[in-house]
């Protein structure tokens, strides 16, 4: 029997119970320019235009408006002079990411880079600036870095970095030793690697291409990416910006001038936790086929199997998000 690739782990359609591919298609199932009459009359009566979920009456759809709108995050670095952040006591620093490496209950951090130009006519991406972030919104590890070749464009419009920024910038060896750090919990690099040691789960936007920035290289197995993580994509298999995302999933907009790494950072870990918290059933185990194959005594037993049936079996060909909460 062929694998369906539709699973309990996509996004569907509360009243019609329409699979979909990615959460734009369920939208525009239910509130796009052509959508499904019925579903489209009963959501707009009782569904949450966010989480895109209907619920049975008025009054529980008011009740889960609360949880489901978020509201923008205070500035929490923003707001600092360049010689405080990059001339904050060493001591405090230093137990900050002491402190990050041994809670044991954070298992998320949020990474978010701003980038300068480098090279002749600027085009090259430098990072300048990094924020990480854990679960709870707090920042664990924030610094300007010092780029290794001369900067050419500041791009202060999306940056929103000068050069008396960087003037006590970190170098970028000592910022890339401070973010491994934080995210191998302390640990050697070889012992996560070939001793199953624990780490952190990365979470952002782009994340391939802050990484690139740093210099750094992590497991794509830690990795969610907001840019990459398949119902969050486009419907025709592109990512959506984070600042659409944002607005789509939390209900507030981000990136109104220049860019904040702090902002960034918790827009892209409230999508992931949100999508974290999803409740999909998992599929049968006495059905799980081996090596992708399924006998032949289980196809006759699949062969009279309701598609309602043959769904909560069927596997999907991504990582849901879901299961990192099990």
């Amino acid at each position: 029997m062929k694998i369906s690739y539709h699973s309990p782990h996509e996004p569907n359609c509360s009243i019609c119970k329409k699979q979909c591919r990615f959460y734009d298609s369920l939208r525009e199932h239910l509130i796009g320019p052509l959508p499904k009459a019925e579903c489209a009359k009963q959501f707009s009566e009782r569904g949450c235009s966010l989480c895109l979920k209907v619920f049975p009456t008025a009054q529980q759809l008011n009740n889960h408006r609360a949880a489901c709108q978020s509201l923008p995050p205070l500035p929490a670095i923003s707001g600092l002079r360049p010689s405080l952040v990059n001339k904050r006591n060493q001591a405090e620093k230093e137990q900050i990411l002491e402190e990050s490496s041994n809670k044991s209950n954070i298992s998320g951090i949020a990474m978010d880079c701003e980038m300068v130009g480098g090279g002749r006519d600027g085009s090259l991406d430098l990072c300048a600036r990094v924020c990480l972030v854990d679960e709870e919104e707090k920042v664990i590890f924030h610094c300007y870095v010092r780029p290794p070749i001369p900067i050419t464009d500041y791009r202060y419009d999306v940056s929103g970095i000068k050069p008396e920024h960087l003037m006590g910038g970190m170098p970028l060896k000592q910022v890339q030793e401070k973010i491994q750090q934080i995210l191998y919990n302390g640990e050697a690099i070889w012992r996560i690697r070939l001793k199953g040691g624990k780490a952190k789960v990365l979470v952002g936007h782009d994340l391939d291409h802050d990484l690139q920035c740093l210099g750094l290289e992590y497991p794509t197995h830690l990795i969610r990416d907001t840019a990459k993580y398949i119902p969050l994509l486009k419907s025709n298999k592109t990512s959506n910006s984070l600042n659409y995302l944002t607005q789509s999933f939390l209900g507030y907009k981000i990136q109104n001038g220049t860019h904040d790494p702090y902002e960034d950072c918790v827009a892209a870990m409230r999508i992931y936790k949100k999508m974290r918290n999803e409740d999909h059933s998992l599929s049968a185990t006495e059905f799980v086929p081996e090596n992708g194959v399924y006998s032949r005594m289980r196809q006759k037993e699949l062969e009279k199997m309701s598609p309602e049936a043959l769904l909560q079996i069927s596997q999907s060909d991504f990582y849901c998000w879901c299961m990192d909460s099990r």
